[in-house]
């Protein structure tokens, strides 16, 4: 399961002890709320799903595939055993639908086990993203909201990007190289910094 809210802060006060930005920054915004989800099939499916549409379209494309599949949207085998047109009238696009059967498929036959995948963060980066569909950025939010993998930093994301340019005082926002450089120091507590820093930033939006 994902990172506790007793584990953020923790973890957030470890950092601040060590970067005065995140003493400053939890001063402003406060500790930021848990991000858990279900380690699986079905969370992984659900991201694809939710892939370039709004929470609410996401919700309703979800809804219509249980619905179709009898209630067993969680079971792979499901997914398999149902057409491309059953899958279609739920909404999934052709590219989804290819990328939903993959993971189903890798499920089933065995070939990725999701409840046992490498301890070593970055090889089990390289077991996900072998889901077509599936890549760097998604793996790291699975590993760090269901699995509660501490050290986790998604150093590509946009906003993860922006706030830790924001915290440090940089006049641009640094690109992802500098972002996992300047984080270095944080280990091991990389998954707090990047959970706070999207706290932080819907804190930025709310105030422009």
């Amino acid at each position: 399961m994902g990172l506790t809210a007793d584990h953020l802060k923790t973890a957030l006060d470890a950092l601040a002890t060590r970067e005065p930005a995140f003493a400053a920054g939890l001063a402003r915004a406060g500790y930021p709320e848990p991000r858990i989800r279900e380690p699986g099939y079905a969370t992984l499916l659900r991201t694809i799903v939710g892939q370039q549409v709004s929470v609410a379209a996401a919700a309703s494309v979800w809804n219509k595939l249980d619905a179709i599949l009898d209630g067993r949207a969680e079971d792979p085998h499901a997914l398999l055993a149902a057409s491309d047109e059953a899958l279609k009238s739920a909404g999934l696009s052709r590219q989804k639908l290819g990328y939903a059967r993959s993971l189903a498929g890798l499920v089933t036959n065995g070939e990725l086990d999701l409840h046992n995948l490498p301890t070593d963060d970055e090889e089990a980066i390289a077991e996900l993203t072998r889901i077509k569909g599936i890549g760097r950025w998604s793996a790291e939010i699975y590993l760090l909201f269901a699995e509660g993998r501490t050290d986790i930093w998604p150093a590509g994301d946009l906003a993860v990007q922006i706030e830790v340019g924001r915290l440090l005082g940089h006049a641009d926002r640094p690109n992802e190289k500098l972002t996992r450089e300047v984080a270095e120091g944080w280990r091991p507590h990389r998954g707090a910094a990047a959970i706070f820093a999207w706290h932080h930033y819907r804190v930025d939006m709310d105030v422009i």
